[in-house]
């Protein structure tokens, strides 16, 4: 009820009695309650009906999404399994012909190592990436030419597939093409193409020069060069990691440390051999990285190192820190014993200096008495005596004060 109908019906109440007073309070509280209850009912289905309604989508949301998944799924299974029929149907139904695994492989990358031009031409006709990466940059040409495919490099060159594309590991498709026919094919491209030794190598470091140029950049901004990606690694594991030399010395020079880890524990000397840089690792150790360091799995960087020849230059390069520990401390242990018999021959020199005048002025006096004897014998008791037998004992008084410049003559010292 509003205010004003309760102001209102004062004066009815007020002729009530108690008993029907109670009555009216329990019939308009229960009236109340009706409403609530209605109320709350309302507000309660409005709540169900969103709520179904949001489920509805979420659930056409996941349906969606997890056909989208099984759909790539399929044309990479069907790919592998030379399937044409079916990776032309997934195709036909909107399914992504760049779809890829876990390892960024695509059905193009696939079909180049199982060899099937039938597929490839297929997959290229639906819009397929000839230039397509995977998690190690390998292109399908890479693929093409490391299994020695000459057709399928052929076709992927003519429709536009780079042929100085390189790989995590800075390999182009012709450095790691065994195939002589292949290798020749793809030479004789790069050279009508007017493919020179200088661009080679530019586009090779390109990466690490642009990566160095964005240091140098950051540098200039006032920028900290020990920012870290979402696995705590730092500029100079990724510059170890990917061989960059360059970098890598650029960063030391900025006096980075190179005993930063990232949160597996590993140092950039754990990178340099994890993936096989003998220059990077060397530079790294030179600079006083730790050859011993471990990570969250206790492994140096020798542990995990897969390269043979690498791994016996990790073992030199422990040998020779030892033998120059060695060398080092005993050139100290030698040091100070130099120290000590310079700090002798130090203290000799001074004692020696100190007892040259009275040397001399001992000498002096044994001269002059000698002459003197010569003309008057000197008593035993003679003061002159007596202080040249001082100064012989090794006396505090000096010859100096004792004698006179000149010893006159004394005749009651003759016997």
């Amino acid at each position: 009820m509003e205010h004003s109908e309760l102001i209102a019906e004062m004066a009815y109440i007020e002729k009530l009695s108690t008993q029907e007073r109670l009555k009216l309070a329990r019939r308009r509280r229960m009236q109340q309650m009706k409403k609530w209850s209605q109320k709350e009912r309302e507000i309660t289905g409005s709540k169900r009906e969103k709520t179904a309604q949001n489920e509805a989508q979420k659930r056409r949301r996941e349906n969606r999404k997890s056909v989208m998944f099984i759909n790539n799924v399929m044309l990479l299974e069907a790919a592998a399994r030379n399937d044409i029929d079916e990776v032309q149907a997934l195709l036909e139904a909107g399914v992504n012909p760049d779809s890829t695994n876990e390892d960024g492989l695509t059905a193009l990358h696939q079909c180049c190592i199982d060899d099937s031009e039938e597929m490839m031409r297929l997959l290229v006709h639906h819009g397929a990436d000839v230039n397509a990466q995977d998690s190690e940059k390998w292109t399908p040409l890479h693929a093409a030419a490391t299994c020695g495919h000459l057709h399928l490099a052929k076709f992927l060159i003519a429709k536009g597939a780079n042929l100085l594309a390189v790989n995590a590991d800075g390999n182009m498709p012709y450095d790691i093409c065994e195939d002589d026919a292949t290798l020749d094919y793809i030479e004789g491209e790069m050279a009508r193409r007017g493919v020179t030794q200088r661009l080679i190598d530019e586009t090779r470091s390109a990466t690490e020069t642009q990566m160095l140029n964005d240091l140098k950049h950051m540098k200039s901004e006032g920028q900290s060069l020990m920012f870290r990606d979402h696995q705590g690694a730092t500029p100079l594991h990724i510059a170890a990691a990917n061989g960059y030399v360059r970098v890598v010395e650029y960063l030391l020079s900025q006096n980075v440390p190179t005993e930063v880890r990232d949160h597996d524990d590993w140092s950039p000397l754990h990178a340099a051999a994890c993936w096989g840089h003998p220059d990077v690792l060397e530079l790294l150790v030179q600079n006083g990285a730790n050859l011993h360091a471990r990570t969250k799995n206790q492994e140096t960087p020798y542990d995990i190192c897969e390269d043979a020849e690498l791994r016996e230059r990790i073992m030199q390069l422990i040998s020779e820190q030892e033998t120059k520990r060695i060398h080092d401390q005993t050139k100290r242990v030698r040091r100070t014993h130099s120290n000590t018999r310079t700090q002798s021959v130090r203290r000799t020199s001074i004692r020696e200096k100190t007892l040259t005048p009275k040397k001399e002025a001992q000498e002096e006096a044994r001269i002059r008495l000698q002459l003197e004897n010569k003309k008057k014998p000197l008593q035993e008791d003679s003061p002159a005596l007596g202080g040249l037998r001082a100064v012989e004992e090794g006396g505090e008084s000096s010859p100096l004060t004792t004698f006179p410049a000149v010893i006159p003559a004394n005749n009651n010292n003759t016997k």
